[in-house]
Formats: C-alpha cells, sequence, structure tokens
C-alpha cells in the first residue's frame, strides 16, 4: 500500500482536488484545482505517449486543454460539477487499469 500511495499520489491528489470542488470554496481553489489538473493530465498524455497508449494520450491532451489555466473555459458551476465528476473517474479508471 505505501508504495502504491508513493507510485501513485499525484493522480489520488487530482481526484481528492476533482471531488473536493464540490466543497463551498474561493476562486483560488478552483484555480490551483485547473493547475493540479491540467499538470496531472499532461504527465499522463505524455507517459501514454511514450508507452504507445494513444488512446490514454487523446483523453489525458483532452482533459488537459478543458482544464487548463491559461485559456480557460468559462462554464455554469453545475457543467464544472459534471466535468469534475467525469474527470475524476477517468484518472480513478486509468488507477485501477494502470
Amino acid at each position: 500500500m505505501k508504495n502504491f500511495l508513493k507510485q501513485n499520489w499525484y493522480l489520488i491528489l487530482a481526484i481528492v482536488f476533482l471531488l473536493g470542488a464540490f466543497g463551498d470554496w474561493t476562486y483560488f481553489y478552483f484555480q490551483l484545482l485547473r493547475w493540479v489538473v491540467t499538470a496531472v493530465a499532461i504527465y499522463i498524455a505524455y507517459t501514454s505517449y511514450e508507452s504507445k497508449k494513444f488512446t490514454w494520450t487523446w483523453i489525458f491532451g483532452i482533459t488537459a486543454i478543458l482544464f487548463n489555466p491559461l485559456f480557460p473555459f468559462y462554464f455554469a458551476r453545475e457543467t464544472w460539477q459534471i466535468l469534475d465528476v467525469v474527470a475524476a473517474a477517468i484518472i480513478g479508471f486509468y488507477l485501477y487499469k494502470k
């Protein structure tokens, strides 16, 4: 278990941030969430590309674009909550299949 957490802490962190978005947070939390999810998605997309797992590359590439903090997409809070759950589920599924 300790080794699992050591190897996958960044995935778990992203999932916690995404599911934590249902709380009543300040704008800073959501900006930090965008940076964390984007960084994790870019890293997974890169490692998936290196491993020739192109489906994961596309999925996490799109996730990185969607959550990017530099050129953000603006959706209603309810839409973001759906996207947060979907992104958390995708990362969780990736973690399970890894």
